[in-house]
């Protein structure tokens, strides 16, 4: 074995912890498989890929697709409620091979060749305690020396993982470490069913809101209830006009509020922007060339993405445009949520969108009173989504400080237990 492999015991562990090398603790291994394209309707199982496994160790079943498997293999395949899945071959340019997930219900099919099942020797590991220690091995990319990389695919060399030492606590105390984790990972997972359930909501109100608008009354029109008329959109209430995005925003190149520091803060300093999902890059102090006339739009010319933004900042890509009201008629809230209904698709060849193609897509538009209470509606969900992502953002951060605590031995079970709800009020 090479020397950047060679296996070094944990120091620094509780007394009453052992080191043990991560086979030991593994009963049984086996592949799974992946079988064959359905030719009838005999011995067809669901099988899914590493692509259903998730970066925190979820498995979503829905992405299983019918298999044709041996029969009398499909028995041993099958995957039973905590076992545990390491995935064999993957990755990505920026992230290895290795994501692991763990078995919490049955389940009547089984995994690819690409994955590897292990059933853990329950009397002497508990499986969900052993899922987090691994897990935490791949989140701080301790599986970064066992990657063999070979034409547009990564492999991670299990047998040599396998060598690899893990500290054990005494079984009782791998329960507690193992029941806390879980605890906070419930959380995440019921916040993130909250924030989907909003989202769901929010979709919904903007179907009915940009297209049949809300009356002075606060309920929503119907042609039942108020006057309607053609539109090239449509039906739309008979006080409401079409027009273009170009005919109510105005545009402004990006350049001089494009960051000059490649170095960025984690925490404090003014926010450097993206449209896309990232968002807030990081923080840089720069007292120069700073977004300061608002409320605006960061639509990024090449993806479309679009964030609507009324606090100062800065950008990294010049692709991004920066689109504000024309004139006082428009309330700018109302058109960055008329905009994300647009759907076109971006090319892959780099073509810029805004002038070609967005600024002559046509919206509806109310009068702005009327425009202000759609906002407003919209404004009040977006604010309880955020309010969600930022609880799961904490529970997040709460997460990686326990298994870095619990999973080393740095601070004791019992000692944090004391401390009754771990922090998740």
């Amino acid at each position: 074995m090479a020397d950047d492999k060679k296996q070094k015991e944990p120091k620094g562990l509780p007394e009453e912890w052992e080191v043990v090398r991560l086979g030991e603790v593994i009963e049984e291994t086996y592949p799974g498989e992946w079988g064959d394209n359905p030719t009838d309707d005999k011995n067809i199982f669901p099988v899914f890929s590493t692509l259903a496994i998730d970066y925190d160790g979820r498995i979503d079943f829905t992405k299983a697709v019918p298999r044709k498997l041996n029969k009398k293999k499909i028995e041993k395949l099958k995957l039973r409620k905590g076992m545990i899945l390491i995935e064999k071959s993957g990755g990505s340019t920026d992230t290895p091979a290795g994501k692991v997930a763990i078995l919490k219900q049955d389940f009547e099919g089984t995994c690819s060749n690409f994955i590897q099942i292990l059933k853990p020797n329950n009397s002497i590991c508990d499986s969900y305690y052993l899922f987090y220690r691994l897990l935490y091995n791949f989140k701080n990319n301790l599986v970064g020396k066992y990657q063999q990389k070979t034409t547009g695919i990564i492999n991670f060399i299990l047998k040599e993982y396998f060598n690899e030492y893990i500290p054990l606590p005494p079984l009782p105390e791998q329960r507690k470490i193992a029941q806390i984790l879980e605890t906070v990972d419930n959380a995440i997972e019921k916040t993130e069913k909250i924030i989907e359930k909003y989202k769901r909501i929010k979709q919904g109100l903007m179907q009915d809101l940009l297209t049949k608008g809300i009356d002075e009354k606060g309920n929503i029109r119907s042609e039942k209830t108020h006057k309607f008329k053609d539109s090239p959109l449509g039906r739309i209430p008979e006080e409401w006009e079409v027009v273009r995005l170009g005919e109510i925003l105005k545009y402004e190149q990006p350049q001089k509020y494009i960051v000059i520091s490649d170095e960025y803060d984690e925490k404090s300093g003014i926010p450097v922007l993206t449209a896309g999902k990232t968002f807030i890059l990081g923080y840089v102090d720069e007292n120069e060339g700073i977004c300061n006339d608002l409320p605006v739009i960061l639509f990024d010319d090449f993806t479309t993405e679009s964030r609507f933004i009324d606090f100062p900042f800065k950008v990294k890509s010049s692709a991004t445009k920066i689109l504000r009201a024309k004139d006082e008629s428009i309330d700018l809230f109302y058109v960055y949520n008329a905009l994300k209904l647009i759907r076109l698709k971006p090319s892959s060849d780099h073509k810029r969108f805004w002038i070609s193609e967005y600024s002559k897509m046509p919206i509806p538009l109310p009068p702005l009173p009327e425009q202000k209470r759609i906002a407003e509606i919209l404004s009040q969900i977006d604010q309880a989504i955020e309010k969600e992502e930022k609880y799961k953002q904490k529970l997040e951060r709460l997460k990686k400080g326990l298994m870095e605590d619990l999973l080393t031995g740095k601070v004791r079970v019992n000692k944090l237990l004391e401390g009754e709800n771990y922090g998740m009020a």
